[in-house]
């Protein structure tokens, strides 16, 4: 989606030299979308709220281009500093969004999924190109993906929201203490204390997550023993500590052996089911199509060259925002 400061009707029809310099400013403004959406994400963990979070700040703005000095600060940097304090307004309003891990203990086996908890529970997932540059540096993209893993922006979450943006401003955007200090009205010595805190409660013990390259000889795997519903096939590929969930349900569980016994249990019943490729927060993920019908959204995760995570969205709605139809397309003929 385009940001567009005011309607076509009202916008003049000659070459006035103001207006396209507002029109060159907006073009610049409209440049920086996909750099402010990882941001606004990671602070609010929800692709819809981030995407509130990015036309907020860039109709700010545009409205204040006057007040703007590049001599001062560069255009990225005044934008961040604008959709951090979009974003920190926004979190006086929000819960906490987590992972079914974060919630309480595993399941076992066969137990009741319980109540559905809402949307707004749990982080949301984005797809890769609304938070990920379509190119550049392969490091630096290597790095951007594992800054938006459901595990990382679920443990942001756990942070006070300023401690939120001082750890992604220090660490993922590689600010310095004064450049933050200058943002959130604060010292060098409260950002660097601030700082400090924020790492040592990141570090804190959490159920591992999924990191890693993609095995893609792994998904296919995957995809073909998941369509069998070959059980044992699907099992050989977890990790020891694997964890399946399904927002918006807290239910999860924990461990190989568990995952078997709940497919065995769960009598075939995505035995039809159809896969369908996509990218969600920096990881491999797949539509999925029941009785023809949008079902669900899997994201997976690896570790150690297995995979560690398997997060099932049951929310057809995210189909529209990751591009996909509601019904599978039929299969291409060779």
């Amino acid at each position: 989606m385009g940001f567009s400061a005011r309607s076509p009707a009202s916008r003049p029809t000659t070459h006035d030299p103001a207006y396209c310099g507002r029109m060159a400013f907006e073009e610049r403004l409209e440049a920086h979308r996909v750099d402010l959406t990882g941001h606004c994400y990671r602070m609010l963990a929800c692709a819809a709220e981030a995407e509130d979070a990015v036309q907020e700040t860039l109709l700010r703005a545009w409205k204040n281009a006057d007040r703007f000095d590049e001599r001062k600060a560069g255009l990225r940097t005044w934008l961040h500093r604008i959709a951090t304090n979009v974003c920190l307004d926004m979190t006086r309003s929000v819960q906490r969004r987590a992972l079914a891990m974060d919630l309480g203990p595993s399941s076992p086996a066969g137990a009741f999924l319980g109540a559905p908890l809402g949307a707004a529970a749990f982080v949301q997932p984005v797809p890769d190109r609304h938070v990920l540059p379509a190119d550049g540096d392969p490091a630096e993209l290597a790095a951007g993906r594992e800054t938006i893993r459901l595990a990382f922006v679920a443990a942001l979450q756990a942070l006070p929201p300023r401690q939120r943006a001082v750890l992604i401003l220090c660490e993922v955007l590689c600010w310095s203490a004064e450049e933050v200090a200058g943002l959130l009205d604060s010292s060098p010595a409260a950002i660097n204390s601030a700082l400090q805190r924020a790492r040592a409660t990141m570090s804190a013990p959490r159920t591992p997550g999924g990191s890693g390259e993609v095995d893609e000889d792994l998904l296919g795997r995957y995809v073909e023993a998941f369509t069998a519903y070959d059980v044992d096939g699907l099992v050989s590929l977890l990790h020891q500590d694997a964890t399946m969930s399904m927002p918006p349900f807290a239910w999860w569980l924990g461990g190989r052996e568990a995952i078997r016994a709940a497919l065995l249990g769960a009598a075939g019943a995505c035995a039809d089911d159809r896969l369908v490729r996509t990218a969600a927060n920096g990881s491999p993920a797949f539509a999925q199509y029941r009785d023809g019908k949008a079902f669900g959204l899997t994201i997976i995760d690896f570790r150690d060259g297995l995979i560690a995570n398997t997060t099932t969205y049951l929310d057809p709605s995210l189909f529209a925002l990751f591009g996909l139809p509601m019904t599978p397309e039929p299969p291409s003929r060779m």
